[in-house]
């Protein structure tokens, strides 16, 4: 093999690194940004309006025919709906992640045409809608009349026909829609006296509007087939739909023979008016119409923003005088600033990795070279990026953050290894060569198992397999890149600059006294490797403590998906007692929007009267306000983060009288739920109805309040709703000779709205409606002033007919999966995870429940479950691919094994830091550990293929392990600790994506430092116990002081002639472990009892130490603790070694480098 290729050819090697930096920034400038992949499974939303018919009805005659045709589509994961008494039902069909969500509505598009003709016939006439829904809010535009010239359904209006449509075309909006319904409708306001006075029913209303409302199609004048050929064809026109009030005022309803007529507007008053007036909004307390952004799956967030931006204010320029527009809530407001937190944390990451691998290396020409190499591997991996179709989000800017300390090693282990040769006299052209020769085995070796670590986990399903792939396969990137420049630009770089060492002045202090103490740290590492290699037993023991540990620690560290986050807003959700008027919950939120606006650290308030987020429906009783707080540089105090102000709003608001506001977080990943915290389904699969429904929800809602780990649990449905139950006389209908249908559109009239028809406006189609005049539908008392018609002709009083009782009921009724169901909400209480509290519901509903009634999780609760063990899975099958890379390198099988056991230390150190500070087992943890999986084998493996390499060369096994922990750990504990310290940024990150930053860099430094300062003194001892089959020698003798083991027969020594001890030589490690138990069985016995013990007694006093919120202690109670109780063991197993002699060196730090082969004896 050509080693001097790229050596020789120094500009070949460079044109390659530019050509890499070059596509890496020509990509970075166009791939999408946003906060997360596309993580959201695919939605669709299903519409259908029956007016005027309650939720009971909505729900028997339209949700349960469109569910039991749409259950099962194609990749369905569940569906859910919401049927109300304003007449509206909602089905959402959620599917299955990596569905195409056009195919999916295609599909539920099909399964309801099954369903139309099984519909009410005012249903299919107004319509079911069927559209792929993206949940995911980009952000909300508010229009208003600032100087109140405009109404709000102008406003909205105007915003209908001029602004929504342009939204809609700018790429990477999904849709643009009106929040509320403020289209306009010609509504036509009955006076039942005047009717009755002029012996009318609604139904003669209905009909003469649809009779003269209407377009007709007439024809032409001397069209085609004619006897007389004319000269000339004229089109015939008539006059069609009527177009204003007045033209619908003068809709005749009764005529005779003299001309005098009864028009329209004699019995109704006629206006321009809304659709529906169900809900009202106000953004900072004025009037507003907000319009929700959703954006389009995979689009860059930041850039279709800006383009938002860019065009609203483009159409500003023709908006009427006093109209203006805002954007108040946008969510890439935190996406940005937590990319900058990162990309700050990448470039303080990047610094401290120079500043280490110069006090290392204390030469500036050799700190150049990882310098150089760094950023050409990480800038290229964004052309990978691009490729891949990956986004710059927050996982793949974490990736390339843990990368900066990952790809700086192969560089390093080039850098170093050629240092050391041009140390021992070779010129820089040379040792690069010769290095070439020795340590591209390694390189590419870390390089195949590093991606064998993360490509495979690539390949999992599921939201959770999304964000793997997003963070595994870019580090995979940066290694591949990182040891393609190792192999090619490193050396020439290294032939270039590096110069033979002049002794013209003595080195810098700082640097004096780091090699002092690096040499006393090797010392003493030395010294532990060597007891290790003497008490294997000993170390086995701890080994299997290392073990236990982990697993305690797996079932002590609470699950989450990922950490709830101060996105700088919350959701504001108003509930005033059953069957409040709009207009009563209205008074409630302007209460509670004066008090937001007075606190300095609020800065927008979007209100919405009369919807319900919680339940997905209209109701006057709730509303819902979006709470936007100011920049987080605006607010540094741990009080103001939005996770500890819940409690602070809900006092302020607790003065309000007439309702209550439960303010909330967001989700963490937005679209996933309505809320933060957990949120199921309690379904009824038995059928016992929703009164024993709510009965049972109830139990279970109480029982869960009780509990500390939970909070704020409670059920978006109320039983107890005031109602009236109007009961038709039947056997009164039929002998006063009323039609049954005429008694209902008389209702349907007077208490709901009828849609009659359309008329045409401004170029668009709206709903000609009909409905009674307030004062005609306030109480039963006013059926009185209603008449209908008898087949004889004769008006007959409502009330005759018609009988109301008071009763209660529910005014929206919930289903999920065919089923009736009701939802419920909560969250953890401070200091627990969703995981807990998800454990928690599960276990009080099977103790709770009967049979009958389930539990069914949704949104982020169902990933949560259904993702739950997948991170144990992606670290198993990590281990399992770096044990067959090695094997396959090694070609043995159980070589491997001495690197795979470094894996349970980092493992164990990354549980213990997040126990310690409280953070939980969510995706970001889990992601960590994959990580950890292939960098604490590539420490391993540094030490098992040098001792490879030293057995090659004559020594035996004791020799080899003792040798290779010599020569490695200065490079070790360099590339190891320019990791650690790359990953601090992260953990001592603050503002705006803390948390997710805290998850991943805590469990991953906490990993390294186990790997780093205890896993390297057992991985010798491992591969010794290995290889040691294959010594035929009687004996090995090793020095307890720390230099290099020596044989007692043949070969050459490696160090002076020190104080021996010996240590019998077994054949084979079954016969090596068994020898050792065999002779100590009790002991080994008493050993592990203590360890586990131990272990127990010292998790037990820091879980104590942790609920009190002492994190400090905790750690002192393990460390107190494991230290008595083991300290009899150390005692009796140790023996007390001398200090380290070290040799003059011509260079300080060269007490960990690789010496110079020894020939064969």
């Amino acid at each position: 093999m050509n080693y001097g290729f790229f050596i020789n050819r120094p500009v070949f090697a460079s044109v390659i690194s530019i050509i890499i930096v070059l596509a890496g920034l020509v990509c970075v400038r166009i791939l999408p940004v946003a906060q997360y992949p596309d993580l959201l499974p695919p939605e669709v939303a299903v519409q259908a309006q029956y007016p005027g018919a309650s939720a009971q009805t909505v729900a028997q005659t339209v949700a349960v025919q469109l569910e039991q045709q749409i259950n099962g589509v194609d990749n369905m994961i569940y569906m859910k709906s919401t049927s109300n008494a304003a007449g509206t039902m909602g089905l959402t069909v959620t599917f299955a992640q990596g569905t195409n969500p056009d195919q999916a509505t295609i599909n539920v598009n099909n399964r309801v045409q099954r369903a139309m003709p099984n519909l009410p016939d005012t249903v299919q006439r107004l319509g079911v809608t069927v559209d792929k829904r993206n949940s995911a809010i980009l952000g909300v535009v508010t229009m208003q009349s600032t100087n109140g010239s405009y109404s709000r359904a102008q406003v909205g209006n105007y915003a209908l026909v001029n602004v929504i449509d342009d939204l809609k075309r700018i790429p990477g909006v999904g849709d643009a829609s009106i929040f509320g319904n403020v289209n306009y409708s010609m509504r036509i306001w009955l006076r039942p006296d005047k009717l009755a006075q002029y012996e009318l029913t609604p139904t003669d209303v209905i009909a003469a509007v649809r009779e003269q409302n209407n377009d007709y199609a007439i024809g032409r004048f001397g069209d085609q087939p004619e006897k007389v050929s004319g000269a000339y064809t004229y089109s015939a026109t008539t006059q069609g739909r009527l177009k204003t009030t007045e033209e619908f005022g003068n809709i005749i309803l009764k005529s005779d023979t003299n001309g005098a007529s009864l028009k329209l507007k004699d019995v109704a008053r006629l206006e321009l008016g809304t659709q529906q007036y169900f809900t009202d909004s106000r953004h900072n307390g004025d009037p507003a119409v907000p319009i929700m952004i959703n954006l389009q799956p995979g689009a860059n967030a930041m850039a279709t923003m800006t383009a938002i931006k860019t065009r609203m204010a483009e159409l500003a320029r023709s908006f009427p005088p006093g109209v203006e527009w805002s954007v108040p809530y946008d969510t890439t407001t935190f996406i940005n600033v937590s990319i900058e937190e990162v990309v700050h944390t990448f470039i303080e990451a990047l610094i401290l990795v120079i500043i280490v691998v110069y006090l290392f290396l204390q030469n500036w020409r050799a700190t150049l070279i990882p310098v150089i190499a760094v950023p050409i591997s990480i800038i290229g991996t964004f052309a990978g990026m691009y490729v891949l179709g990956f986004s710059i989000n927050m996982l793949t800017l974490f990736g390339l953050v843990l990368a900066i300390g990952i790809v700086v090693d192969d560089a390093i282990v080039v850098l170093e290894n050629v240092e050391r040769l041009v140390e021992e006299g070779m010129t820089p052209h040379d040792a690069a060569v010769e290095s070439m020769r020795e340590v591209s085995g390694p390189v590419i070796a870390i390089v195949l198992v590093l991606c064998s670590v993360f490509i495979p986990v690539s390949f999992m399903g599921g939201m959770a397999g999304v964000m793997y792939k997003q963070f595994a396969i870019t580090i995979a990137i940066s290694v591949v890149l990182s040891g393609l420049v190792a192999l090619t630009l490193a050396p020439a770089l290294c032939s270039l600059l590096l110069k033979h060492k002049d002794d013209k002045g003595a080195p810098w202090k700082v640097f004096v006294l780091f090699n002092r103490a690096f040499e006393w740290i090797t010392g003493c590492y030395l010294r532990g490797v060597g007891f290790f290699l003497r008490h294997v037993v000993l170390g086995l023991a701890v080994f299997v403590a290392v073990c236990l540990a982990a697993f305690v620690l797996f079932k002590k560290v609470p699950g989450a998906l990922v950490p709830a986050e101060d996105q700088g807003n919350m959701i504001a959700f108003t509930m005033l007692p059953p069957a409040s008027s709009l207009a009563r919950t209205d008074n409630v939120m302007r209460q509670a929007e004066k008090i937001f606006l007075n606190m300095p650290i609020i800065d927008h308030v979007v209100s919405i009267v009369g919807y319900d987020m919680l339940a997905g429906g209209l109701k006057p009783s709730a509303g819902v306000m979006f709470v936007i707080f100011k920049d987080w540089s605006e607010r540094k105090k741990a009080s103001q983060d939005t996770r500890n102000l819940v409690g602070t709003l809900i006092g302020m608001t607790s003065g309000l009288k007439d309702g209550f506001i439960l303010p909330v977080n967001p989700p963490p990943i937005i679209g996933l739920s309505t809320t933060g915290g957990f949120q199921f389904y309690l379904q009824d699969r038995a059928g016992n109805g929703y009164s024993e429904l709510y009965k049972q929800a109830q139990k279970l809602i109480a029982a869960a309040n009780q509990r500390p780990e939970l909070s704020q649990v409670r059920t978006t449905f109320d039983a107890n709703v005031p109602q009236y139950d109007l009961q038709v006389d039947r056997a009164q209908a039929r002998a006063m000779n009323v039609p049954i249908d005429s008694i209902y559109d008389a209702l349907s009239a007077t208490f709901g709205n009828v849609y009659i028809n359309d008329f045409t406006l401004y170029g668009r189609n709206y709903q000609v409606k009909l409905q009674s005049e307030a004062e005609f539908r306030q109480t039963p008392e006013d059926l009185k002033q209603v008449f209908v018609r008898s087949t004889g002709g004769e008006m007959v009083p409502l009330d005759a007919l018609v009988h109301a009782r008071r009763i209660v009921g529910s005014d929206q009724l919930e289903r999920f999966n065919i089923f009736p169901a009701m939802m419920v909400l909560g969250a953890p209480a401070p200091g627990y995870t969703t995981g807990e509290a998800i454990r928690i519901i599960e276990q009080l509903a099977q103790d709770l429940l009967p049979r009958d009634y389930q539990v069914a999780w949704v949104g982020s609760s169902y990933q949560e479950v259904t993702n739950s063990g997948q991170g144990n899975t992606a670290m198993i099958f990590g281990i399992i691919m770096v044990f067959l890379i090695l094997a396959a390198q090694y070609e043995r099988w159980s070589l491997p094994l001495a690197v795979i056991t470094a894996v349970p230390f980092a493992i164990t150190g990354a549980l213990l830091f997040t126990w310690l500070r409280g953070l939980s087992n969510d995706v970001y943890f889990q992601i960590g550990l994959v990580a950890l999986v292939g960098l604490a084998s590539k420490n391993a493996i540094l030490i098992v293929e040098f001792a490879s390499q030293e057995r090659e060369s004559g020594k035996n096994a004791m020799e080899a392990a003792y040798s290779a922990a010599q020569m490695r750990f200065r490079p070790i504990i360099m590339t190891s600790l320019a990791f650690i310290l790359g990953v601090l940024p992260l953990v001592r990150a603050s503002g705006a994506g803390s948390a997710s930053r805290h998850a991943i860099g805590t469990g991953v430094m906490g990993g390294m430092l186990f790997a780093t300062c205890i896993a390297i003194f057992f991985v010798p001892m491992f591969y010794y116990i290995i290889t040691r089959g294959s010594d035929k020698k009687t004996g090995v003798t090793l020095p307890p002081n720390g230099g290099a083991p020596t044989p007692q027969s043949g070969g050459a020594p490696a160090g002076a002639a020190l104080a021996r001890v010996k240590i019998p030589a077994q054949t084979g490690l079954v016969q090596a472990g068994t020898g050792a138990l065999a002779g100590s069985a009790a002991a080994f016995s008493r050993i592990i009892h203590k360890l586990y013990a131990a272990g127990g007694r010292a998790v037990k006093a820091a879980a104590a130490a942790m609920r009190r919120r002492q994190p400090v202690k905790a750690a002192k109670n393990i460390t107190e603790t494991v230290t008595h109780d083991l300290s009899p063991l150390v005692d009796d197993a140790a023996e007390p070694l001398p200090k380290p002699a070290v040799r003059k060196k011509t260079r300080p730090a060269a007490a960990g480098r690789l010496p110079k082969k020894q020939k064969k004896q």
